[in-house]
């Protein structure tokens, strides 16, 4: 009897690593007994070396058309794999042509691949054998049909739009971004830690955050409860405290006879239930509808964390904690932000990636994000140069070049003062918002700094200290502080960073000059307090960063999931 080969993790880990090649025979994939299509059309020779073996595929519709007078269908099938389709014929005799052929219907088939005539422009193509399962389609009904869509139209389908050529592409340069973003802080020996969610502080200090409460449900809830059933009168407790009081001198009397321990052991226990009653009763007699109140203001000691809370609009102060013991970490995950805002470029829920580097200046944190920046750059030209051509056809000619720049120029370094004063002098053009120093500074002024003047990426560093938050490392000269912002064509800041403040009496200073209270932060100053060290970061907007490399205007097009004032789908 031949042996069974169970696949190890390290067998599978290989299989899901392979990438198409000009091997022999095709590539399957481990858990779904099929082969991707990328496995097929990805390959050098585009799939020519496979014609005459027989595999199954699976995958939905894009178009299928019925010809020779209905012996016969073309489907041209996509699973979401890498852009392209794989053209697929069915007979009449192997399936119902008109269940298959319609936009949106799912399919899983078993053929073998061959050559096309000569003169089409498929290098291969699928005769099928056997239709193994079918997730069919009312044409009618269908919201997304074979017409141009507008990526509008699209953002009120959420749950459809990934089947579309333009979000499936977008969801696979996001996706490599995403892994080229474990790659290089792996790659550095960065340690990856996960950051709450649910926050006390506000890092940036702005105030527009979310708050995570239970004390609106929990209100609704006794509301209810004490409509159903009120809370004790003064007669019932009166009635108890009597009661309590009787028992009490039950007790006394049978320890002044000397009663038997049984007979006193009994009305201990009838004294018992008959306080913890009364303290019920009491208690429930103090619960009133509405929220808690106290000195006429919310009691958040009642809230389900004793303390107002919130979700976070970001993990680096909770990952300085990290970098503070374990030197160099990074945190990737959600942040949200309540502020009421239609914009392109705004969303109330984004992505974040922020590392921390202990023992590092702002030079090094400038010449970290620069490296960063640029690799993630050069890995979708070597790994998703397919999905940007598409983006390149549809959207923004520029997108593929726009990366070599990137990946490939020093960025300029100037400081905001300087930034500010050449901005100042600019003639071409009338900004929308006013130049001085003292501003933050527009996406229109850094969008002037690195498609007009420099014609590349740029970091700008030593901002005021009035604009940038209270961590930020005070220089020497007292006005600005060790901060930078990385601007790149097309979105203008990708990036913000600084040296963080590790001199306890500064920081605590910062934090009171800015009207924000010292106790949500005293964990924090604790980093201070015991064995402070230097340490810089940054903060990568993940959305800005797909924005600028597909090339898409709008925000709300590059997350999977996209909430955003009045908006929540799913």
């Amino acid at each position: 009897m031949a042996e069974t080969v169970i696949p190890t993790t390290e067998m599978a880990a290989a299989t899901l690593a392979e990438t198409p090649s000009s091997s022999s025979s095709a590539v399957w994939s481990e858990f779904s007994k099929r082969v991707l299509i990328k496995n097929i059309i990805g390959r050098p020779d585009g799939g020519v070396g496979l014609a005459g073996e027989k595999i199954k595929v699976g995958g939905w519709v894009k178009t299928g058309r019925e010809q020779g007078k209905g012996s016969f269908a073309f489907l041209e099938l996509n699973d979401g794999s890498c852009p392209a389709n794989l053209q697929v014929i069915v007979d009449s005799s192997v399936y119902e042509l008109s269940q298959i052929v319609a936009t949106g219907t799912c399919v899983f088939v078993e053929g073998v691949l061959k050559k096309p005539p000569e003169g089409t422009k498929q290098n291969v193509e699928l005769k099928v054998e056997k239709v193994l399962e079918v997730g069919g389609v009312d044409p009618a009904k269908y919201p997304l049909p074979k017409t141009k869509l507008t990526l509008e139209f699209l953002r009120d389908h959420v749950h459809l739009r990934p089947r579309t050529n333009t979000i499936s592409a977008v969801a696979r340069i996001r996706n490599a971004l995403a892994y080229a973003t474990h790659t290089f802080f792996q790659k550095h020996a960065f340690l990856y830690v996960h950051t709450p969610i649910i926050t006390t502080s506000d890092c940036e200090g702005a105030g527009e955050m979310f708050q995570v409460t239970t004390l609106f449900s929990d209100t609704e809830k006794l509301e209810k409860e004490l409509k159903e059933n009120p809370p004790s009168s003064e007669d019932e407790i009166e009635a108890a405290k009597l009661l309590v009081k009787e028992k009490g001198e039950a007790v006394a009397v049978l320890k002044a006879a000397k009663a038997t321990k049984p007979e006193i052991t009994a009305a201990v226990s009838e004294l018992t239930k008959s306080k913890e009653k009364l303290a019920k009763l009491e208690e429930r007699s103090r619960l009133k509808p509405g929220m808690p109140q106290k000195d006429g203001k919310i009691d958040y000691s009642s809230d389900f964390f004793a303390r107002q809370a919130f979700l976070t609009v970001s993990g680096q102060l909770q990952v300085e904690t990290f970098a503070c013991a374990l030197s160099n970490v990074y945190t990737f995950g959600p942040t949200f932000r309540a502020e009421h805002s239609h914009t392109s470029r705004h969303l109330a829920e984004f992505w974040m990636v922020e590392p921390e580097l202990a023992f590092a200046d702002l030079e090094d944190d400038m010449n970290c994000a620069e490296a960063y920046v640029k690799f993630l750059s050069q890995w979708l030209l070597d790994n998703c140069l397919d999905d940007m051509q598409l983006m390149v056809k549809n959207f923004d000619k520029t997108a593929i070049d726009r990366l070599k720049l990137v990946a490939s120029t020093p960025f300029e370094r100037i400081t905001y003062t300087d930034a500010v004063a050449l901005l100042e002098k600019v003639t071409d053009r009338r900004f929308e918002n006013a130049v001085e120093w003292g501003i933050d500074l527009a996406s229109e002024h850094e969008r002037y700094l690195t498609e007009v003047v420099f014609k590349k990426p740029v970091i700008v560093y030593n901002y005021p200290k009035g604009i940038k938050a209270f961590y930020m490392r005070l220089n020497d000269d007292g006005k600005t502080v060790a901060a930078m912002d990385v601007l790149v064509p097309k979105v203008g800041e990708l990036i913000g960073g600084s040296q963080r403040e590790e001199r306890y009496d500064v920081i605590e200073k910062r934090i009171l000059d800015q009207g924000l209270p010292l106790e949500p932060y005293e964990w924090y100053l604790d980093l201070r307090r015991y064995g402070t060290v230097k340490h810089s970061g940054f903060g990568l907007g993940f959305e800005r960063m797909v924005l600028f490399a597909t090339g898409l205007d709008n925000i709300r097009d590059v997350i999977p999931f996209p909430r955003y004032p009045g908006k929540a789908d799913l």
